[in-house]
């Protein structure tokens, strides 16, 4: 279907692969990987025809139809939310018209031979149309919606009203409308809650029957989907057959080989260097030691890949709180909607949270997860009840929202110290570093970071100060998976208390002890795992 042939790919010096292959073909299922920068997003660019190549060869079959979702959505705006999905599928709506035109032409008389070519080009048109599926196409674009959690009170209402992740989600349904031939989704369940996944996922298995070029940040999506991941690393590109958890054995596997060969080889290059060096002002072994260094030249050297960075947090020791942190009494959450309305988030919360419990909260998207966490950290009021912190606790919050709030035209350096005012510069160079903030990066301005760094950005802030109770609002968000697994074996070891929404369900299966389910305005309380939780839940 795409076949990439000995394509080289560089960025000004940065070399990102070298006559690397890979082939997409029909139906497969195939997970992108590898580092920030190595060359992922290029992959997909390459593959739509927005970059070239330096060198190497793209052959893509006739009449193939690639949808490429990016996080970068553009502009929307003059259209409904249904209307923008349509719009996505224009060449179908195109020969919809078409077809109809036709049609109509076919009921004038008209010649033979005319009627011949007209009937022609409407089978061609037709054949089209179904391959697009046409026939479905505003059942499909209504269904997509509401699975990506938009339903039908909201079609109808201007894109302009959506914040930036509910356009996500919309960029995301037009995509996945067009149902093409090749589909490219570049994190896609980053601003999805996990219902919106589940349904993505089944979606994808039973709907979908195109080939998928997938990366993900989420484990489970990315295990559940894929049976085949390409590696882009190291200037090269590498095809594994397994999914997510299949790759990362293998890719271990492959590198003590490498590191064994890599040994074999420099042991033998040092043997064959010290004959070199000893026997060479001896005219009688000239000719071996010219045979040795001709062989020396022609041998391929073993690269041993650089070690991949990756974020390092470590909490230091907090100071112990009380045994009750948190206790709640009827504790409710109202707003004003723009008509004037009083709408209770949720209401009647009672209940205590419990020195190092690790607690998930879940509900679907605008169940008010976020707004419970707000209102344990103090960054807006109860309505009604009572919520109060126990002895000892001190609080550290992030949010998404906390990202947004950050000096734009502050340096990452100024953030961080602004954080920890007494600390000397050594200790919070040292703290940036485990960021991945080094050299002149921590002298990058807020205002010119990614999603991903702005994020690590806060986190180093909240490890700043000695806090014993962690309230996190998608900490993960725009981490990969490595940063995430790093994350989580370090809130898994912190001797303080942690209350958190995610939406990676890998997370919070390997963290949590307890679930606050909110639904419609109640909180019940789930005194055990998170896999306990879906047990109870789901059965």
């Amino acid at each position: 279907m795409i076949h990439l042939s000995n394509i080289t790919k560089q960025h000004g010096s940065q070399v990102l692969f070298k006559e690397a292959s890979f082939q997409v073909l029909p139906g497969s299922r195939t997970g992108l990987v590898g580092p920030n920068g190595a060359g992922k997003t290029s992959i997909f660019r390459i593959i739509t025809g927005e970059e070239e190549v330096d060198s190497g060869e793209i052959t893509c079959a006739k009449k193939t139809t690639i949808g490429y979702f990016s996080q970068d959505v553009g502009d929307m705006s003059g259209r409904s939310a249904l209307e923008e999905v349509m719009a996505g599928s224009a060449e179908t709506v195109r020969l919809s018209a078409e077809l109809k035109l036709m049609e109509a032409a076919m009921c004038e008389p008209m010649e033979d031979d005319e009627m011949a070519a007209l009937l022609e080009r409407y089978g061609t048109a037709q054949e089209d149309f179904e391959h697009r599926g046409g026939y479905d196409l505003d059942t499909r674009a209504q269904t997509v919606l509401t699975g990506l959690g938009i339903g039908p009170d909201r079609f109808h209402h201007p894109v302009e009203t959506f914040s930036g992740g509910w356009k996500m989600r919309i960029a995301l349904a037009k995509i996945l409308t067009l149902k093409p031939d090749v589909l490219l989704l570049d994190e896609p369940t980053n601003h999805l809650d996990v219902e919106s996944i589940i349904w993505l996922e089944e979606w994808l298995a039973n709907e979908f029957d195109g080939a998928l070029l997938m990366t993900s940040h989420d484990r489970d999506f990315m295990n559940r989907i894929v049976t085949r991941i390409i590696e882009v690393a190291n200037k090269t590109v590498t095809t594994y057959g397994g999914n997510y958890d299949f790759y990362e054995r293998e890719r271990d596997i492959r590198l003590e080989q490498l590191l064994s060969s890599h040994k074999r080889q420099q042991d033998m290059l040092a043997k064959e260097e010290e004959f070199i060096a000893r026997f060479a002002a001896r005219a009688s072994h000239a000719a071996q030691v010219q045979s040795r260094v001709k062989k020396l030249e022609k041998i391929d050297r073993i690269e041993i890949p650089p070690e991949e960075r990756t974020v390092r947090f470590e909490f230091s020791e907090p100071p112990r709180s009380g045994d009750d942190v948190v206790v709640m009494k009827d504790l409710g959450k109202s707003w004003h909607t723009p008509d004037g309305q009083l709408k209770s988030v949720f209401s009647g919360v009672s209940g205590i949270i419990r020195r190092q419990n690790k607690i998930a909260v879940v509900g679907v998207n605008g169940a008010g997860k976020s707004t419970f966490l707000k209102v344990l950290a103090g960054q807006t009021q109860a309505s009604s009840g009572s919520v109060s912190l126990g002895a000892n606790v001190e609080l550290g919050y992030f949010s998404q929202h906390a990202m947004e709030v950050l000096e734009p035209r502050k340096t990452v350096f100024e953030t961080v110290q602004d954080a920890m005012p007494l600390a000397n510069i050594g200790v919070i160079r040292n703290l940036l570093g485990s960021f991945l903030f080094q050299g002149d990066a921590v002298d990058k301005r807020i205002e010119n970071l990614s999603g991903g760094e702005k994020s690590r950005v806060v986190l180093a802030t909240l490890l700043a100060r000695p806090v014993n109770f962690l309230v996190l609002d998608e900490p993960t968000n725009h981490l990969d998976i490595r940063s995430r697994e790093v994350l989580l074996e370090t809130l898994r070891k912190f001797s303080g208390t942690v209350v958190l929404v995610s939406h990676d369900r890998h997370f919070l299966r390997l963290l949590v002890d307890r679930v606050f389910e909110i639904d419609h305005g109640e909180m019940r309380t789930y005194e055990g795992d998170y896999e306990y939780y879906l047990h109870k839940v789901h059965g």
